[in-house]
């Protein structure tokens, strides 16, 4: 357990998650420093949830960390050492619409938040809030660690990039699960591994996979290769899109470019609209009984009701936080739940205490791979310490990778235009060139439906 006595001050903008907040709450308690958490969101029945959940959690663990809440983040902005978005405009009832809609045109998708229309829609309510945010954090703090967890994340951290001062990075957990996959698979500790991967979120490769400082990959295909071969029992459970037995496609992918993408089917697959035309995946339908998205929208409907019952008292605090627990290490929470949250603590602490550590974060292409586009937002393994971020160079990347990531980047490039301009135009462009529509008039009709179900949360396309 990290002890200190510094005070550290993080903000989190988007609180109302309070998934998110609860476990970020956990690990930094789990950490051991003293912290001040400044809860933000413009939702007030949220963010009361989210403050009262987090005070309850610490009281319990009488840990050193103060918690305050306010709708204004101007407030609390000055003087963070780090702040931290979560933001999900329109919530989960905008992002059903993203999904929903689609399917009226034969457009499925399994989580529809990155790529395909359902990301084209969710970056398009989603960028122009958090340029606003962006344009307060390098005003405000233009010294603080700013960190983005909201979707679509290359899309959203490009837009920042592009439109504002502020040095965002973007921080998933993604390509971290897939590694303790691939390392447990080969029959290996993920602390005794090493991998490098690089992408655009949700569409990382893993170029590397070394056990020992040998090279892993002989292992992996001979011990899990034969997962691309087993007929799916696709669950109907939130975890079945995180699990590599559900994920044939990623398989073959592996098999053809020599390079496993992360982060497994549910996401991978929307990336490749062409293959999955309707929907058809596996003698399933894509998002509805296989990955589907209804029952990951309804766990977590349940998720924040248990968050909502824990902090008003209604239950108790769930697993390790129950009253007569103990506050588990450092170590043990990593053992227990391996998330954005904690990921997020790591990080924070490597700058912090100049400690050098490597991480999976999204920023902009300087050199990390020469053969794409100068500025695109990439995900790539990146060496952490005291002096920022700094990304590793893969060089020119295979031919058929980087055709790939080349056309979605193209995608992310018009989507970002047309949030930022509300240029309708962009948006039909942006269907037509990420390949889910084939016609000029079905991305017409797709673009204006899609505007239509989200208009309150568009004012430039107005």
């Amino acid at each position: 357990m990290h002890t200190e006595t510094n005070l550290k001050t993080l903000v989190l903008i988007g609180a109302g998650s309070a998934v998110f907040t609860r476990g970020l709450v956990r690990h930094m308690i789990a950490d051991g420093g003293v912290w001040e958490l400044r809860l933000v969101d413009i939702n007030s029945e949220n963010l009361d949830i989210a403050l009262r959940l987090s005070q309850r959690l610490v009281e319990v663990r009488d840990a050193p960390i103060v918690v305050r809440a306010s709708e204004n983040r101007r407030e609390f902005l000055p003087g963070a050492d780090a702040v931290v978005t979560t933001v999900g405009v329109g919530g989960r009832r905008a992002w059903e619409q993203d999904v929903f809609v689609p399917r009226r045109f034969g457009v499925y998708q399994a989580i529809g938040d990155t790529s395909m229309p359902g990301g084209i829609s969710r970056a398009l309510r989603m960028i122009p809030p958090m340029v606003d945010i962006a344009n307060d954090v390098a005003a405000l703090c233009p010294e603080a660690i700013f960190a983005n967890y909201s979707n679509p994340m290359s899309v959203v951290c490009r837009a920042i990039h592009k439109a504002t001062l502020a040095p965002v990075v973007g921080l998933c957990i993604g390509v971290k699960w897939v590694h303790d996959y691939l390392s447990r698979g080969s029959g290996a500790s993920p602390n005794e591994g090493w991998s490098a991967a690089i992408g655009v979120n949700h569409l990382t490769w893993f170029t590397d996979l070394r056990h020992q400082g040998e090279d892993a990959w002989p292992v992996v295909r001979q011990k899990l290769a034969e997962k691309k071969t087993e007929v799916p029992e696709l669950s109907d459970t939130i975890l079945s899109r995180f699990s590599a037995i559900h994920s044939p496609f990623s398989w073959e992918l592996f098999e053809l470019f020599g390079a496993f993408p992360a982060i497994l089917d549910a996401h991978i697959v929307e990336f490749f609209p062409g293959w999955q035309r309707e929907g058809g995946y596996y003698g399933r339908t894509l998002g509805v009984d296989a990955h589907p998205f209804e029952a990951i929208v309804e766990a977590g409907d349940q998720m924040f009701q248990r968050m909502a019952d824990e902090a008003y008292g209604r239950v108790p605090l769930a697993g390790d936080f129950k009253t007569y627990g103990r506050v588990p290490s450092a170590d043990e929470a990593e053992d227990i739940e391996v998330g954005e949250h904690s990921q997020l603590v790591q990080i924070l602490r490597a700058v912090w205490n100049d400690e050098n550590r490597f991480f999976s974060v999204n920023l902009p292409n300087t050199g990390q791979a020469g053969n794409l586009p100068r500025g695109a937002v990439l995900e790539a393994t990146t060496l952490v310490n005291g002096s920022g971020f700094h990304p590793l160079s893969f060089g020119e990347l295979p031919p058929g990778i980087s055709a790939i990531l080349r056309r979605v980047i193209g995608v992310q490039e018009l989507t970002v235009e047309a949030a930022l301009s509300g240029d309708r135009r962009l948006v039909v462009q942006a269907l037509l060139a990420d390949g889910t529509v084939l016609t000029q008039d079905q991305a017409e009709a797709l673009t204006d439906a899609l505007l239509e179900a989200q208009a309150e949360y568009l004012p430039r396309f107005r």
